[in-house]
């Protein structure tokens, strides 16, 4: 069951839905992190960004 809290947020957005600026800004953020995400699937991820094995920490 949803909380109250999310059930006044719900209700908030559906009285006052965001501007147009707003809609299209968080769009734009979730194309460019899918295109980030894309470029990382076919490509690969970069050497320079990656740990080598032996300086990862053990975990027990």
């Amino acid at each position: 069951m949803l909380e109250l809290r999310h059930l006044v947020r719900m209700a908030r957005l559906a009285k006052r839905p965001p501007s147009e600026k707003r809609v299209i800004l968080v769009l734009s953020i979730i194309a460019i992190c899918l295109v980030i995400a894309g470029v990382e699937r076919w490509i690969g991820f970069p050497d320079w960004m990656s740990l080598p094995l032996s300086n990862r920490p053990r975990i027990m």
